[in-house]
C-alpha cells in the first residue's frame, strides 16, 4: 500500500493505514475548507495491470491569511481514500505538490483554486479485489517538524483530514474479442462466433475470465448499422460462444456493458462473407 508522499518531509512519516484519528496540533487544527472537489472530472476510473493511469484532481481551498502552507512544513491536499477515516482500506495521494492559484482575499481569509495529478500504478496501487468500488476524496492538512542527525532523529507530523468530499468509482479494465467461423460461409449455413471475456486483476497483474456475465451479440449488414442479435452469458474462464443463421455478409461483434466494479467493452468486429 502506498503511503503520503507529499514532500520529503512526510515521506514514511504519514501513513494512513491504522491512523484511528487526526492528530491535533498544539495551536489547534487550522479552520481550512475544502470546496467544490472533482476528481477524475466526474467520471470513473478505470484501470487496467501494467498502465499508470493519471486521476486529474480540482477543488477550492480556503485558508487563514495568515496560514502559510509551503509544502516543506506545512501541507495541503486532498487524498483518495477507500473505506471511511477511522478504517481505510487503502489510500491514494499526490506525488508533488498541488498548484494553487489565488482567486480571492479578505481581511481574513485566501481563497484559492486548486489542481493536483494522482497517479494509479495497478502495480502498486491497487492490490486488491476490494479496490474495484466507489472511493471517496479527503483534504489534508500536515505539519511536520523534525530534527535528524547521524545519532539522533525526531519527528513530529500532525494530521487532519476532512473526509467524504467526492466519490470516485473505480473499475476493473476489461477485455473482449470475437470470432466468426466459417469465413466466408453459404448463405442459410451456421456460423458460429466465438470470444473471451477477461478483467483485470491486481493481484496477479493479469486478466482473467469474467464468468457469468450478460454479453451481447451484435451484427451490421455491408453498408449497414449495428443491431442486436442475442444475449448470452459467458462461461467458464468468461468464454462466449453461439450460432446464428449466416443470411447476408456483415461484421459481427461482442458488447459488454460493464457492472459496478468491471467497465464495459466492446471487441473489434470480425468480418463475414456470406455467398
Amino acid at each position: 500500500m502506498r503511503k503520503l508522499a507529499i514532500g520529503a518531509a512526510l515521506s514514511g512519516a504519514l501513513a494512513l493505514t491504522g491512523l484511528a484519528a487526526p492528530v491535533a496540533s498544539a495551536s489547534g487544527t487550522p479552520d481550512l475548507t475544502f470546496a467544490g472537489v472533482t476528481v477524475n472530472n466526474g467520471k470513473p476510473l478505470v484501470v487496467g495491470i501494467s498502465k499508470a493511469v493519471t486521476v486529474p484532481v480540482s477543488y477550492t481551498l480556503t485558508r487563514p491569511k495568515d496560514l502559510v502552507i509551503d509544502q516543506k512544513k506545512t501541507f495541503q491536499a486532498v487524498v483518495l481514500y477507500r473505506g471511511t477515516l477511522r478504517n481505510i482500506g487503502n489510500e491514494l495521494d499526490p506525488d508533488t505538490a498541488p498548484s494553487c492559484t489565488t482567486t480571492a482575499t479578505t481581511d481574513t481569509t485566501v481563497t484559492e483554486s486548486c489542481t493536483e495529478t494522482i497517479v494509479v500504478d495497478p502495480q502498486d496501487s491497487l492490490y486488491e479485489a476490494a479496490d474495484a468500488t466507489t472511493w471517496k476524496a479527503a483534504g489534508l492538512y500536515a505539519h511536520a517538524e523534525g530534527t535528524v542527525s547521524d545519532d539522533y532523529l525526531h519527528n513530529e507530523t500532525d494530521v487532519t483530514l476532512w473526509g467524504n468530499l467526492a466519490p470516485l468509482t473505480v473499475r476493473r479494465a476489461a477485455q473482449l474479442t470475437a470470432n466468426a467461423a466459417p469465413e466466408p460461409v453459404s448463405k442459410g449455413r451456421t456460423l458460429t462466433v466465438k470470444g473471451k471475456l477477461t478483467r483485470a486483476n491486481w493481484e496477479s497483474l493479469k486478466y482473467t475470465g469474467y464468468q457469468g456475465r450478460t454479453v451481447l451479440l451484435q451484427f451490421k449488414a455491408d453498408g449497414g448499422s449495428y443491431k442486436n442479435v442475442k444475449a448470452i452469458t459467458s462461461g467458464t474462464g468468461g468464454a462466449l460462444s453461439t450460432t446464428v443463421t449466416a443470411s447476408k455478409s456483415g461484421t459481427y461483434r461482442f458488447v459488454f456493458t460493464g457492472t459496478a466494479t468491471t467497465a464495459a467493452k466492446t471487441s473489434a468486429g470480425d468480418h463475414v462473407t456470406v455467398r
